[in-house]
């Protein structure tokens, strides 16, 4: 019986963790590397048809700076499409970027 309840606790110790193991990081460094402010940053999953909200708000990247988003929109999903809007109206769109393996988006 004793090893039972045992065997049964660390199971359910195994399950708990197992979230946070299977967790990946989706956080990635916006670097501008332009001559120009970026203005609006959007990153949707690749499998949408529109553009999610704008992560940096009222915070723009100026050039040579780098700012940090999280791409997290909780789905559990790496696969997003990225689009920058500078203020000279120029817009970059980056398709299929894997937020679970890279950590840094340049704009150059």
């Amino acid at each position: 019986m004793r090893t039972a309840l045992l065997s049964g606790f660390v199971a359910g110790l195994l399950l708990a963790s197992l979230p946070a193991a299977v967790a990946a990081d989706r956080n990635v460094d916006i670097v501008n590397n332009t001559k120009k402010t970026l203005k609006e940053f959007y990153a949707s999953r690749t499998n949408k048809n529109a553009w999610e909200e704008n992560i940096i708000g009222d915070d723009p990247v100026k050039p040579g700076e780098t700012q940090p988003v999280d791409i997290d929109d909780g789905s559990g999903g790496c696969r997003f499409d990225f689009k920058a809007i500078f203020s000279d109206g120029d817009e970059v769109i980056n398709k299929n970027v894997d937020v679970c393996a890279v950590s840094t988006m340049t704009y150059k």
